[in-house]
């Protein structure tokens, strides 16, 4: 599966959750261990976590792609989903600021999803 079609039907299915402020970023000139990032906030920990097994369960029911790894579920204040060339950052939204990725990559062209939807 093309890695922009996988990172917007992630990006989708956050929504679906109500996620909020969801973007993508295209780091593959970036970084060698991922093409993109979606990147997404929830309200409370316990939404980060479900957020991220939403994600999970999505993907592997409509796609068949399963995350190498899930990280930080179980303190749902960052919780990471690794699909290799798509990383899903979910954080709770204090924690996302102090984080910044989007500062931190602000280099990435970010992906429009409006036009590919």
């Amino acid at each position: 599966m093309d890695t922009e079609i996988l990172a917007l039907e992630i990006a989708a299915g956050l929504e679906d959750k109500l996620g909020l402020n969801i973007i993508i970023l295209d780091v593959e000139a970036l970084v060698g261990y991922a093409s993109h990032f979606v990147i997404a906030s929830g309200r409370s920990e316990r939404q980060v976590q479900a957020l991220a097994e939403h994600i999970k369960r999505k993907m592997k029911e409509a796609h068949d792609v399963r995350p190498l790894s899930i990280e930080g579920t179980q303190a749902g204040k960052w919780a990471l989903v690794d699909f290799g060339d798509v990383v899903v950052h979910i954080f709770r939204e204090d924690e996302r600021d102090f984080y910044d990725l989007e500062g931190l990559w602000r280099d990435a062209p970010r992906v429009e999803r409006n036009a590919a939807q």
